[in-house]
């Protein structure tokens, strides 16, 4: 984001003092405009302001401020990094047995002379494009294409690189005949396997087993405003206290955020995202997730293809272990 204001973002319930002096600066800007007046202390005293006030308010965010700053209409989705950051992007459609679910994306992307499969959840802007990409949630045919995908990835030994960006798995009936969670079952046994390096970075929401089934990596990031949890809080909400209005209690017991996951070891880093979050500056914050991306890949190269699939394994047998109670199995 540059100084001056932005009007056009949405604001978020916790964002109404940022909102205020946006617009107090906005105000100002047009009056600079229309007028020759010199107001440039003026200006640059309330943008230093608002600097500040966006950095007061996401210093310190609660566990449910995240969740709402991660499905920010404005937050960078797929599309945007296969657009705007990606050098390439051909795409691969269908899973061979029944059709092309629109909700995850596969194909052949390239960073620079780093090339890759991708996978991603894909979100859409418009109302049209979002009941096209059914609001990011997958039908098993997305994971059955996905797991396609990278077993193809595989043999032409190219690394996987998988961007999580979903508020979960779709649960209609159709799904669950065609084998919604035999789908996402087999993608996680497999991802272990496959001989090839894998890297996640969850951008957005990352919702229970719809994440998880293009979830196993030698790499897991999260952006520093996306959670990861097994149940949305209002689902989380619903069920242990019947009571849409303990959302926000029910976020803080999920332990869903990037900061908490890292301190629990079912992740490997955070991505930084701009002040303000990435929808204030979403090319700044898709560069990052770039680097951190060619980053892993490049130390994942580098490993033998054995190591490379017992480290794996290794590292998914060790998350949720109790010290001193349950060993992790050779």
């Amino acid at each position: 984001m540059t100084d001056t204001a932005r009007t056009d973002l949405g604001y978020l319930p916790f964002e109404r003092r940022i909102q205020e002096v946006e617009k107090q600066l906005a105000e100002l800007e047009q009056i600079s405009a229309r007028t020759k007046l010199d107001i440039s202390t003026e200006l640059e005293a309330l943008r230093a302001k608002l600097k500040q006030t966006i950095g007061d308010t996401y210093r310190d965010l609660s566990a449910w401020e995240r969740v709402c700053v991660a499905r920010h209409d404005k937050r960078p989705i797929a599309l945007d990094y296969i657009e705007k950051v990606c050098d390439e992007f051909l795409e691969l459609f269908g899973d061979k047995v029944y059709g092309d679910d629109r909700a995850i994306a596969t194909g052949f992307a390239r960073f620079g002379e780093r090339r890759f499969l991708l996978v991603a959840h894909r979100k859409g802007r418009t109302t049209k494009e979002r009941m096209a990409y059914n609001f990011g949630c997958a039908h098993p045919e997305g994971y059955r294409k996905a797991l396609r995908k990278m077993r193809l990835a595989e043999k032409l030994r190219l690394p996987i690189v998988c961007l999580i960006n979903t508020p979960g798995a779709y649960p209609g009936i159709g799904a669950e005949e065609r084998g919604q969670a035999a789908a996402i079952a087999e993608n996680i046994l497999h991802m272990f396997d496959l001989k090839t390096p894998i890297v996640a970075v969850v951008i957005g929401e990352g919702g229970s087993g719809g994440a998880l089934g293009i979830g196993v990596g030698d790499r897991v990031y999260m952006m520093e405003h996306s959670y990861y949890s097994v149940i949305s809080p209002e689902g989380c909400a619903a069920i242990l206290w019947k009571d849409g209005s303990r959302t926000p209690d029910a976020a803080e017991a999920l332990k869903l955020t990037a900061p908490d996951l890292l301190a629990l070891g079912l992740i490997d880093g955070v991505i930084p995202e701009p002040v303000g979050g990435a929808h204030r500056a979403p090319m700044v914050a898709m560069e990052a997730v770039k680097r951190q991306v060619v980053a892993a890949l490049d130390e994942l190269s580098a490993l033998p293809l054995e190591t490379l699939v017992r480290e794996r394994r290794e590292k998914y047998r060790r998350a949720g272990a109790l010290p001193g109670r349950f060993p992790v199995l050779a």
